[in-house]
């Protein structure tokens, strides 16, 4: 089946710099995907962005190249609730990866314990409504009951802004509950803003969420400019992170997001995003606790 992306979609930074900061032995890209190949892993009929593919052997390629050991790949909305793509990345993988799919209401038992043996740890649910349609919090709750038996997470993806709507929910799971990107920050308000603090109040209440410290590429205004030779890529987002890293410093995960979809500025050097790193969990103690023992306790237990 041939597919035609989306107008205008930017295809992932083919040739990425060698990072300068070496990852600690043992690190995990903790965020990341693969898209198809769209001709033997067919994208949804409901999908609302057609990508370009990106494959699991570019994917293990490029964790080479980086320096990370293991990859927690996440399953993409353009694949709905079909996780072969994802569960043929998993098998393949050597053991290296662990997963975080999408299911629906009518997932069974039998379905779920095949889906674990493949390596997947996790149901991503996404609230960002120009990337899906509103599935009803009975349904994910349902979803949940499933899922708790097998030890498996929520990942919950969502617009900053919408944090106060979804806060009950959100503190109902029974489960570990890792929320994409910071909660996604609007960072031009700084991390005073109430937003913000409303999104730490929310892991300082509730021990059982996690953050993972991701996309600065997708949150940052000042882009990814190098100045005078510094690195100085997303300087913006910086705080954002290193407080989170600072302050929840045994919840954090991290990862690169590649193959970065639906970006429509501008498409991110991957070896920058490891040098950005180093910004925001800024000693030996907190790189290996968010590369390393965290992504270790969650998906390699």
């Amino acid at each position: 089946m041939e597919f035609k992306k989306t107008k205008g979609w930017l295809d992932w930074y083919a040739n990425p710099s060698k990072p300068k900061f070496a990852l600690p032995e043992g690190s995990v890209d903790s965020h990341c995907h693969v898209f198809g190949p769209g001709a033997e892993f067919p994208f949804a009929p409901e999908r609302k962005y057609t990508p370009c593919d990106a494959s699991k052997q570019q994917l293990f390629a490029l964790r080479d190249h980086l320096g990370f050991d293991k990859n927690v790949i996440v399953g993409a909305s353009c694949h709905g609730t079909d996780n072969r793509a994802l569960i043929d990345a998993l098998i393949h993988s050597n053991d290296k990866a662990r997963g975080v799919a999408t299911v629906n209401r009518q997932i069974t038992e039998v379905e779920l314990e095949k889906m674990h043996l493949a390596g997947v740890r996790g149901v991503r649910f996404n609230f960002l409504k120009r990337l899906v349609d509103f599935t009803p919090k009975e349904e994910l709750m349902e979803i949940t009951a499933k899922i708790a038996p097998f030890g498996w997470h929520i990942v919950v993806h969502f617009e900053g802004v919408d944090l106060p709507e979804l806060w009950d929910f959100f503190t109902a799971l029974p489960t570990k509950v890792v929320v994409d990107h910071m909660g996604r920050p609007d960072v031009s308000k700084g991390v005073n803003s109430s937003e913000f603090r409303l999104f730490i109040k929310l892991l300082n209440e509730y021990e059982n969420i996690w953050s993972k410290v991701t996309c600065p590429e997708r949150l940052s205004i000042s882009g990814p400019q190098a100045l005078n030779g510094e690195q100085n890529a997303y300087k913006d987002v910086v705080p954002f992170g290193r407080y989170l890293v600072e302050n929840f410093s045994n919840r954090v995960l991290t990862g690169t997001d590649w193959p970065h979809p639906n970006l429509n500025n501008h498409m991110p050097d991957d070896g920058l995003l490891v040098d950005w790193i180093p910004h925001i969990a800024c000693n030996s103690e907190l790189q290996r606790k968010l590369l390393v023992d965290n992504p270790a306790k969650l998906y390699w237990p």
